[in-house]
């Protein structure tokens, strides 16, 4: 007779198929231990002199690129507590646009610190409350650090904006900061509306053509559509705009019909009308003043005729988003069905002209007078990788330069503001009298992950580097940052970062410490994983990687 054991305790509470994990070792430490994974990923990264990683997604799709954002994003990371730096490391994209990384890898960098206090016998609890405690005092000391005078800044002002701007984009395509930092300001300045805290960071848009060279990147007032036009009229000059968004061609009735025809007349009335229809129609798109139509959906061959004989111009977009900016840069209404625009629909632009870049046809339509709305960069480069990785450079101006307008105070950038961190906060640490104070030490010594990997990724001796660096910030010198192209000598690397102006943006900075601390909280706060059984079926796929987001 076979003896089975009944289930006892959580066994006989959850389904067959379920985990659970519970205690320091099992869930504490092996989530400390994902997260510290996913953070040594992304850490090779961080900074201009950042490594680039290969990331095949699923579906076969290929990046390199150093943009931890994406990176994270393509790895389908299933582990659920790095999945909450993960998420950390989203908010921070979303919110400001660039620090990501420093958000994960600081964060990585906190829990590892947290692993040998949980080891030394520290509850995670008493390193929650010093790490909370930290980050509070860090934000204070963050404050005092921004530069002087840094509050009032003028967006319009090209050079005042690429100082901002620099560091972001160097960070992502070092050495070529200075052409992309000029383009991205100059794009952004152009859209920038009267309020500055409106700018809208879908009005700069970036039209990628393989070929040529960095050198080759230009602005465009305007838009840039991939695409020849419709018809032989390829070039047209300060003209009305009528846009139909459901196409131009006969609409077909919404009830069915059946027509009877006896003779051979009749047959050739009923496709005369049908003609004759289509022409009125068209005339009197011509005759509202229109030159320039663009079409939402399919252009019929009838249709394009009549266009042709009443030298009008035909654009197809059938992206309905490119759509709703060409509309926004021209100032046009978009109609649903072909019919006599009134003058209120009508938009103008200065040129369309159909140009060759690079072996493609493109359709550029420059509207340089009517209240810039839309900018495009054309960016080129010899492969789509480099192209996409440009274009993530790009985003993150943009990004930055939204950040700006809202709060344009800037602290000082490569490791400077790091390094005073760690100080003030390891003094701070000594005043305490809990056990908090080794946590808060802790949390000062995470901030060395700044400078080390930076003075790793450079091929440079990370020791010597923050020693000097801890050296130069208590003999008074708050701005003392690492100059990545100063040479192999300590003293050339150490430099003041206000001469070198590399500076960061207070937002970027105080949004990163304070998602990461967050991440490593809510880490170390599980103290128990349960995990049901996966439910059967078909898996439900996330919508494509680059589809567009609105």
């Amino acid at each position: 007779m076979g003896f089975s054991m009944q289930p006892y305790g959580i066994q006989s509470m959850l389904k067959e198929g379920h985990k659970h994990l519970s205690g320091l070792d099992e869930a504490v430490l092996k989530n400390i231990e994902a997260c510290k994974q996913l953070s040594a990923i992304t850490r090779t990264s961080l900074g201009p002199e950042g490594m680039n990683k290969m990331v095949i997604n699923h579906l076969d799709k290929l990046f390199v690129t150093n943009d931890a954002s994406t990176i994270v994003n393509e790895l389908e990371i299933q582990h659920p507590a790095a999945k909450i730096l993960v998420l950390a490391g989203k908010a921070q994209q979303e919110e400001i646009g660039d620090g990501a990384n420093l958000t994960i890898s600081f964060s990585g960098e906190l829990l590892q610190n947290a692993e040998e206090l949980i080891r030394m016998g520290l509850h995670p609890s008493e390193i929650i409350s010093g790490y909370t405690k930290a980050s509070s005092k860090a934000s204070e000391v963050l404050e005092e650090l921004v530069e002087k005078g840094s509050e009032n800044m003028d967006v319009r002002n090209k050079e005042q904006v690429v100082t901002r701007m620099k560091a972001a984009v160097a960070s992502k395509q070092h050495g070529q900061e200075d052409i992309l930092c000029s383009l991205i300001a100059d794009a952004c300045i152009q859209v920038c509306p009267k309020n500055p805290a409106n700018f809208d960071v879908d009005n700069v848009r970036v039209a990628k053509l393989v070929g040529g060279g960095l050198h080759n990147c230009t602005i465009v007032r305007g838009m840039v559509l991939k695409g020849d036009a419709v018809g032989s009229i390829k070039h047209v000059e300060k003209a009305k705009v009528a846009v139909f968004a459901s196409g131009v061609d006969t609409s077909a009735t919404e009830t069915k019909g059946t027509v009877l025809i006896h003779s051979a007349e009749q047959l050739e009335n009923y496709a005369k009308t049908e003609e004759a229809k289509v022409e009125e129609l068209i005339k009197a798109v011509a005759d509202s003043g229109a030159k320039v139509i663009a079409s939402g959906g399919a252009v019929g061959e009838m249709a394009l005729h009549f266009c042709e004989r009443y030298k009008l111009m035909v654009l197809k977009i059938s992206s309905k988003f490119e759509l709703r900016r060409f509309c926004r840069t021209t100032g046009t209404s978009a109609l649903l069905k072909l019919s006599q625009p009134k003058p209120d629909d009508l938009g103008f632009i200065d040129s369309v002209s159909v140009e060759e870049i690079g072996g493609s046809r493109v359709t550029v339509v420059r509207s340089e007078e009517g209240g810039n709305r839309v900018a495009t960069v054309v960016l080129r480069g010899s492969t789509d990788s480099i192209l996409d990785d440009l274009e993530r450079a790009v985003d993150d101006g943009v990004n930055t330069y939204k950040a700006m307008c809202k709060d344009s105070r800037i602290v000082p950038g490569a490791a400077a503001t790091e390094i005073e961190l760690a100080r003030r906060l390891k003094e701070f640490s000594f005043k305490e009298t809990g056990l908090d104070q080794y946590a808060i030490a802790k949390f000062a010594e995470s901030f060395e992950m700044v400078p080390r990997t930076l003075a790793e990724n450079a091929g440079l001796n990370p020791m010597d580097i923050i020693s000097k660096l801890y050296e130069k910030h208590a003999s008074g010198n708050t701005k003392v940052g690492i100059d990545l192209g100063g040479g192999d000598y300590v003293d050339d690397v150490c430099k003041d970062v206000s001469i070198l102006k590399i500076w960061d943006l207070y937002v970027t900075k105080f949004f990163a410490l304070k998602y990461a601390a967050d991440a490593a909280c809510t880490v170390l706060r599980v103290d128990q994983i349960i995990m049901a059984k996966p439910a059967g079926g078909p898996v439900r796929r996330d919508q494509p990687a680059g589809m567009d987001e609105d």
